[in-house]
């Protein structure tokens, strides 16, 4: 059983802005799968399905990304699951738009959301599918930038690092952590672009 979690805010308004771009993602991997997103009893929307026999939930927390903590919570009270089967799928400034990088566990990194998850957890051992969008903002406006749409100009990237992301997602779910990151080291070695970053696991 494997959990991708993604990290956004609800609501229409903030639909295709930076900071939503975990939903985005599993929007598309939902959509690659013919899944629908249903509410759940608590914090958080719920689809699942299985591939190659593997069983899996994609999240969507009914939270604000900077309580995202509350819904993952709940997700381990009410699926059984280990700290290693939890993807979390995040925004990520520090890595250039479109850039992808895997990480094992670790600290939040300044993200508020990845903050309320370790806090609500007490565990920072997840996997996370970092995506960047970038830190194209002046000091002091990372609350706006973060919340605002990506441009035009940057839809082809991103749809390629989106369909990436999938194919990361779906060796996980078959896989784990470990085919998850096997995946990862081809990607960088094949495609030899800006979408992939060299570290990872860092």
């Amino acid at each position: 059983m494997r959990v991708i979690f993604g990290i956004g805010n609800p609501g229409k308004k903030y639909l295709s802005t930076k900071h939503n771009i975990g939903f985005t993602v599993l929007d598309h991997f939902a959509e690659k799968y013919n899944l629908q997103f249903e509410p759940s009893q608590k914090d958080y929307y719920i689809a699942g399905s299985e591939i190659e026999a593997s069983q899996f939930f994609l999240i969507k927390p009914a939270t604000y990304v900077n309580l995202s903590g509350i819904a993952a919570k709940q997700v381990f009270e009410d699926i059984n699951i280990t700290i290693d089967n939890f993807l979390v799928v995040v925004d990520d400034v520090n890595l250039d738009e479109g850039k992808l990088r895997i990480r094992n566990a670790g600290g939040d990194g300044g993200h508020n959301g990845l903050h309320s998850i370790n806090y609500h957890l007490e565990n920072d051992q997840y996997p996370r599918l970092r995506f960047g969008i970038g830190k194209d903002f002046k000091e002091g406006r990372m609350a706006d930038y973060v919340l605002s749409e990506f441009n035009d100009s940057s839809i082809p990237l991103l749809k390629k690092s989106i369909e990436d992301s999938g194919e990361l997602i779906s060796k996980f779910i078959t896989g784990g952590k470990k085919s998850m990151l096997e995946y990862y080291s081809q990607l960088i070695n094949k495609l030899k672009s800006n979408q992939i970053d060299d570290h990872p696991g860092d």
